[in-house]
């Protein structure tokens, strides 16, 4: 009863100066929103780049030359070589290693494929059939090409959904055409499954998959391939599995433990594991200078609790007078600084989602945690807490006499 009674007096004081109540909670509906708005945004564009890198490949290894640097037109790799990576290197890769659940050659260049409705300019990925596997790829209409037209170079290709419906006019009508690409006739026999707004590197919609090799024999002779793509078998192995096949690939180009690699690994969890933890930090910062503003609110609350005190000195000797304990005044002004701090998170957060649901129209991901809410609301509480004591404590320790006496 007597809580009610202390939370109906909190309340109607607050309601007493509706207009400066608002006002003062109005530092703590900034900072809340901006916290969660802050660290939405940042959780938002971890998960879209874990995804982008993710849609790469599952537990993905690929194997590429190294890059060259150039400065003042010399190299400055130190290789004795021309970095590359072969067919040798991928069937050496294929025949020793212990942790890869797929692996695939690639190559890829962009060309211009001629349909019997139009043509169009695409990426041509030469590639194995485990190509999908690794990139986690449907078939939806015919099939896809296997090791025997791979082995025999034959000129078959796999289309993307929009190549086949720029081509062909449709995706149902494309398996079993056949299109010009480069000096020679491909025939269709499969057709992916639409992916949609791509989330990866590469569009699975607008591209040309073709056996590897009838690429390196027909399209753009070469003995070198663009990169070497594995799926490893669990993500726990995806370390032991780098170091494997580094270990292949040194074996393969002849070089010793301590030369430079002329290749270089990447490694889809640690870009991950990387790209996370430079986004956590982004968004710790951000929540850091929002978080300013709740200080700000903070200190707003506490002057406007001293001058409340200041204003209702009379009502608290009148209160002193007729029996209210020390503990009494100091409890009611600490409350309406609770009140208006916590009255300021929960308008603060209403915010934030609405915020956030505005961002999603322009395409901006966002991403609230609601342990990121939880922690708002407390700090709100917090705040009121520590900024409304010295207020209550000052107002608590007024003389009953005197402050009947003030005018």
């Amino acid at each position: 009863m007597k809580a009610l009674y202390l939370l109906q007096n909190c309340v109607r004081s607050i309601l007493r100066n509706m207009m400066r109540s608002l006002l003062t909670s109005l530092g703590i509906i900034i900072g809340v929103a901006s916290v969660v708005v802050m660290t939405a945004i940042g959780q938002g564009a971890q998960n879209e780049i874990e995804a982008r890198i993710s849609s790469m490949g599952t537990n993905l290894l690929q194997i590429q030359p190294q890059r060259m640097v150039y400065r003042g037109g010399q190299s400055m790799t130190g290789f004795s070589r021309l970095p590359r990576v072969t067919v040798a290197d991928r069937d050496k890769i294929v025949a020793e290693n212990s942790y890869a659940a797929a692996v695939s050659a690639l190559v890829q260049r962009n060309f211009t494929c001629i349909g019997t409705d139009g043509s169009a300019s695409v990426s041509v990925m030469g590639v194995e059939d485990s190509y999908l596997r690794i990139r986690d790829w449907k078939i939806d209409q015919g099939t896809m090409f296997g090791e025997e037209e791979n082995d025999e170079r034959q000129r078959v290709a796999v289309l993307g959904a929009d190549t086949a419906v720029s081509l062909f006019g449709s995706v149902e009508g494309a398996v079993g055409q056949s299109m010009r690409l480069g000096d020679g006739s491909w025939i269709i026999v499969g057709v992916l499954e639409a992916h949609g707004d791509s989330m990866g590197m590469q569009n699975a919609d607008d591209m040309v998959l073709v056996p590897y090799r009838t690429y390196l024999t027909r399209l753009a002779p070469s003995k070198n391939l663009g990169s070497i793509v594995l799926s490893v078998v669990d993500k726990s192995y995806m370390d032991a599995a780098q170091r494997e096949v580094e270990a292949i690939m040194r074996e393969s180009h002849d070089l010793p433990d301590n030369a430079i690699a002329d290749f270089s690994i990447m490694n889809s969890t640690s870009l991950i594991e990387m790209a996370g933890e430079t986004s956590r930090n982004l968004t710790i910062l951000l929540a850091a200078i929002a978080g300013v503003s709740l200080l700000v609110g903070g200190i707003g609350i506490m002057n406007i609790m001293l001058v409340s005190v200041t204003e209702r000195t009379r009502e608290i000797g009148i209160r002193m007078a007729v029996g209210a304990r020390k503990q009494d005044i100091l409890l009611q002004f600490l409350a309406e600084a609770c009140i208006l701090s916590i009255a300021g998170g929960m308008i603060g957060i209403a915010l934030s989602y609405a915020a956030c649901r505005v961002l999603a129209v322009f395409n901006i991901p966002t991403s609230i945690l609601p342990v990121i809410v939880l922690l708002a609301a407390l700090f709100s509480l917090f705040v009121g807490v520590v900024f409304g004591y010295y207020p209550a404590k000052k107002a608590a320790r007024l003389y009953p006499i005197e402050a009947l006496r003030y005018e």
